[in-house]
């Protein structure tokens, strides 16, 4: 439901945005089937669904990267042309992509004004394009350095230079793909803020999020599609999140409760004062981190994108050296390199499942026990090649057991769907060892733009694994995740860690505040 200063939906009889039976095939596989929607002038419609219901592939027909095999799109009563992008800019659409669309060679400004106008403009147009960028920045509260490298940036610096381009081109249609997966609550706030003027002055906005509570929040009308087809339409005043749950997945979904830790042990993991080296791009350092992680407990880990997480799940999974303090598994000094630390039962999740989570190119089988194969005394070699059998039911085994659907065995890692991909990598991590339960789990945003069935998935596997006794440590820019699945919470901020305290002395307010580097203590 908006909630009070977002303008209602304009109940002009003219919609500024028709989809007329959208039909768009794949092979055998129809993504959109007999899609029809209407956008209003001052209208915020969201639309939601779950990995594959085909809400990206109507997107990019709408902003002209596919043409549909049927139906018609029209913008203020104009027939929009099919595949062209250009044309759907100039009729005022602008695209917000969950997967960036920048060069990371270029600079911020650069990518701003990629396609509307020439880079070897003169001075004084730049100088212009400059200060609009700068105050439409402000305006927004997304702050970028205009000359900085995109490629040096973090991701969350990323998702606001691809929120600025649109806003920068003065769209009057605006999709918004996952806008507030990497703010902080304040900067939410003052985006919906934001978004609520435009609105009020006409602007409408397609808003896709797997954020029940942000949807109700901001939208007027909601969309839900699945397997491909428009199942649900609802006006989000009087909706809740699990109705708007159970028309995504199609049965009932209990997320959102939670289940606190019951019994803590002794310390499994801790960091001493750990500083590291910056990154590539001079940051995601850490500086005097301090840390313990218990077994029987999740320690959640909030912050902006950016300010050390990498290099936090970095010393824990052995990808990142340790220049000043120390860190201790289980009493002893942590292992150096990753082959010893899974040995040890450290699991890992990281953060990019495409591109460090598997090897897309390798099938299903092989992913699955890829971490399995090297470690001393295991089974699944003899004379150092792979018993395919024995790998084979392995892998089987984890398929089944964590519900990874897509292919089969002999499936490429990179045509799984996310959810599909992110269980492979749980099951991996969480089937590692020969007892089946890790000591320390390392979960570096494990539930990244997933769906609501997914990340419920997700984080009932954690929640189990930490009542069989594992530690867990969960890295995650979801503040919502942090606060539902968090029994310590520590908040990170330009390389240094708070102290981890337990969850129910943390406000939204006061974990946003720490977020943005604030000094303030956290309410007792």
């Amino acid at each position: 439901m908006p909630q009070e200063g977002t303008a209602g939906a304009n109940n002009s009889p003219a919609p500024v945005l028709e989809l007329s039976r959208i039909t768009k095939r794949f092979g055998s596989l129809t993504a959109n089937d007999d899609i029809s929607l209407t956008l209003g002038a001052g209208e915020v419609l969201a639309l939601l669904g779950e990995n594959g219901a085909g809400k990206s592939t109507l997107m990019a027909i709408l902003f002209g990267h596919y043409v549909a095999d049927e139906g018609s799109i029209r913008v203020q009563g104009n027939a929009l042309p099919p595949g062209n992008p250009r044309a759907a800019l100039a009729a005022g659409i602008g695209m917000v992509h969950q997967h960036f669309a920048l060069a990371d060679n270029l600079s911020v400004l650069d990518n701003i004004l990629l396609g509307t106008e020439s880079l070897w403009s003169p001075l004084s147009q730049r100088t212009g394009a400059r200060e609009k960028l700068l105050a439409v920045s402000r305006q927004f509260g997304l702050v970028i350095d205009p000359d900085a490298r995109v490629g040096n940036l973090s991701v969350g610096e990323r998702q606001r230079v691809e929120i600025l381009k649109a806003l920068y081109r003065g769209a009057r249609i605006l999709i918004l793909d996952e806008p507030t997966a990497v703010l902080t609550p304040q900067e939410s706030e003052a985006l919906f803020d934001t978004l609520s003027q435009m609105v009020a002055q006409g602007l409408s906005i397609i808003f896709i999020s797997h954020k029940l509570g942000e949807v109700l929040r901001v939208s007027h009308r909601i969309a839900v599609l699945r397997h491909g087809r428009l199942v649900a339409q609802m006006t989000s005043q009087g909706a809740t999140q699990a109705d708007l749950a159970s028309a995504m997945v199609g049965r009932s979904v209990q997320a959102g409760v939670r289940h606190p830790s019951t019994v803590q042990g002794d310390v499994v993991c801790a960091l001493e004062g750990v500083h590291t080296s910056a990154g590539p791009a001079g940051r995601d350092a850490l500086r005097g981190a301090t840390l313990d992680i218990r077994s029987g407990e999740i320690v959640a880990v909030a912050g902006v994108s950016g300010n050390g997480q990498v290099a936090l799940a970095g010393v824990l999974s052995g990808m990142v050296g340790i220049t000043q303090g120390r860190a201790m598994l289980q009493g002893k000094a942590l292992p150096s390199l990753p082959a010893q630390l899974v040995a040890q039962g450290v699991a890992r999740i990281p953060e990019d499942r495409h591109g460090t989570g598997v090897v897309g190119d390798l099938p299903v089988w092989e992913n699955a026990v890829s971490e399995y194969l090297h470690q001393p005394g295991r089974t699944l070699k003899l004379l150092g090649f792979v018993k395919r059998t024995a790998a084979r039911l392995k892998a089987q085994k984890i398929n089944e057991n964590f519900d990874v659907r897509g292919g089969g065995l002999d499936a490429l890692a990179r045509s799984l769907s996310g959810g599909n991909m992110q269980k492979l990598v749980l099951g991996r991590a969480l089937s590692a060892s020969d007892t089946g339960r890790p000591t320390l789990i390392v979960a570096h945003q494990p539930t990244w733009g997933l769906d609501i069935g997914a990340v419920t998935y997700v984080q009932q596997q954690l929640l189990a694994a930490r009542d069989a006794g594992a530690a867990v440590l969960l890295i995650s820019d979801d503040l919502d995740e942090v606060m539902l699945m968090g029994d310590r919470i520590a908040v990170m901020h330009e390389g240094h860690l708070s102290p981890a305290r337990p969850a129910g002395d943390w406000t939204r307010q006061s974990i946003g505040l720490a977020m943005a580097g604030s000094a303030e203590e956290v309410p007792a």
